[in-house]
Parts: C-alpha cells; structure tokens; sequence
C-alpha cells in the first residue's frame, strides 16, 4: 500500500552515540588535516611543486610574499567557505572551517621536515598522501577546497557550464601561473600532482566522483522527496517499479547529487526511514538544466 502510512518518529539518538558520532568526526578531519599537511610541507612545497584550487593559489601567494602558508589557506578558503552556507549547510561549514583551521596548524607543525628532494618522488608521493588526506575529510562532510564550492554554485547559477569544466578552468590559470612562476617543468609535475592525488581521493570515497545517481526505495518516498528539495536544492523524481517477489507496486524517488551532497542525503534519508534502500552508481556525464525548487 503506497498511501495512507503515517510517517515514522525520526529515529533519536542517545547522547552516547551523538557524542561518538563528533568525536569520530573531528578525529578524522583532524587526520586529514594532518595528512595532507605532509604531503604539502614534506613533499611539495620544498619542491615547488603545488596542487590546484585554493591551495595552490596560497602556496604560489606564500612563495612571493613569505606569508604563513597555513594561515593563507585558512583565509583565502574563507569567502568561499561561507559561499557554500545556503547549498550545504551549516554543519558541511563549520566542519569545514575546522578542517582548514587544523590544517593552518598541521602545516605550521610540519613545516621544514623536507623527505626528498627527487622531483618524481616528491609528485607521486605527495599526491598520493595529499589524496588521502582531501578523501578523508570529503568523507567526513567537509572540504579544503573553495575553488570547488565555488564551481558548484557557478554551475548552479550559469546551468550550462559544468563542475568540472569550471574546475578545469581554474585550474588552468593555476598552473600556468605556476609556470611563469617556478618554471614549466614544475607546472608539468603539479599537473601530475593534482591527477594522483585526484585519483587517490577517488579511491577514498569507494568511487564518488563529480556526480551520483540515487534509488532510494521506501513506503514514504513523499517525505523524502520532499526533504531532498527542501534541504539540498536538489529536484526529484517519482517512478513507479514492480517488486519482484512481492508482487507489488513500489515508488522510487530517483536524484542526482554531487560528491558534498551524498553524504548528506544519506543521513536526511535515514533519519526519516531507517529501512529504506538506497541504490548509489556513478554518474560520469550529466546534461541539462537540473531543476531547483524555486523554479516549481
């Protein structure tokens, strides 16, 4: 039966496991932080070899200017930071804002502790523990990168310019002032940088990439639908399917969300039904206007 059910009573959390829950978030980000301060100081910065978004603009702003690299990070991610407040959410921000705060100071803890001055090693290893360190706390509902955040809002606004095209757009000035700044060769090895260290984070969070389609099939496919526009901006839709064994007919709410949103869907859906089933696959194009609930 599709209609008629009451809603469930949102499942409550004891204090205990809300205390487990944040304090497990904030260790992870903290790990995070930390990691991808090595890859930075230990591996890069003495090489000057840089990553792209924000934190290759503040390593090549911290090479002129001799400014703290941590705190450039922390500042110039700031506006972008606050830009994601409407999109993501208070908590994706503040967690965000921890994030980048630990990283100010993991790198000024770091700072000087040079592993190898081979060009090669310091790309493939830099990129690979920089990788890891973005995928943690991308995994962990926050982000290092405004650039990104950013891209996202653009995409939004414009419609017709992809994530990833304006990323690469940026990007691209990025490297080419590494260029006029180190030297070519350098830029080439950022390059490099950036494509291990973007894989690496692929392979962090299972295979999330720019985009993700979700099935999520559930008795109250109303109220989740209607919490996905109201708390993600994020346009739905209904579709009815056959179950095999039962017999019956089903409705399955079907979206499609970027790499900061899926965590959050994931929560938003389980807190209104445990039991639902969700199925996630990987979007590796999406065309169109995507639809936001201010257009209804």
């Amino acid at each position: 039966m599709l209609f008629g059910r009451r809603k469930p009573e949102p499942v409550k959390k004891t204090k205990f496991e809300i205390f487990r829950e944040y304090t497990a978030r904030v260790f992870f980000l903290t790990l995070g932080a930390f990691i991808v301060a090595v890859g930075l100081e230990v591996f890069l910065v003495p090489n000057n070899i840089i990553d792209g978004g924000v934190i290759g603009i503040s390593m090549m702003v911290s090479y002129i200017t001799k400014w703290n690299l941590g705190l450039l990070i922390f500042c110039i991610n700031i506006p972008f930071i606050l830009m994601a407040w409407k999109n993501l959410g208070k908590k994706f921000v503040v967690q965000t804002f921890f994030a980048t705060g630990m990283l100010a100071v993991a790198t000024n803890i770091m700072h000087g502790k040079q592993a190898t001055e081979d060009l090669l090693l310091a790309t493939v290893f830099g990129g690979i523990i920089l990788g890891l360190g973005v995928g943690l706390i991308l995994r962990n509902n926050a982000s290092l990168d405004g650039t990104e955040m950013v891209s996202i809002n653009l995409s939004k606004k414009f419609k017709v310019i992809s994530v990833g095209e304006l990323l690469m757009g940026i990007n691209l000035f990025i490297y080419m002032g590494a260029g006029f700044l180190y030297s070519w060769d350098r830029a080439l090895y950022s390059i490099m940088t950036y494509y291990i260290a973007s894989k690496v984070i692929d392979s962090v969070l299972e295979g999330l990439d720019k985009a993700k389609s979700v099935r999520i099939f559930s008795e109250f496919y109303k109220d989740i639908g209607n919490a996905i526009m109201k708390e993600l901006d994020v346009s739905v839709t209904y579709m009815r399917a056959l179950g095999g064994y039962s017999k019956q007919e089903k409705i399955q709410t079907y979206c499609v969300v970027n790499k900061f949103e899926i965590a959050k869907l994931k929560e938003l859906v389980h807190s209104i039904d445990p039991k639902a089933f969700m199925v996630t696959e990987d979007v590796h194009e999406v065309e169109g206007v995507r639809v936001h609930k201010n257009k209804h």
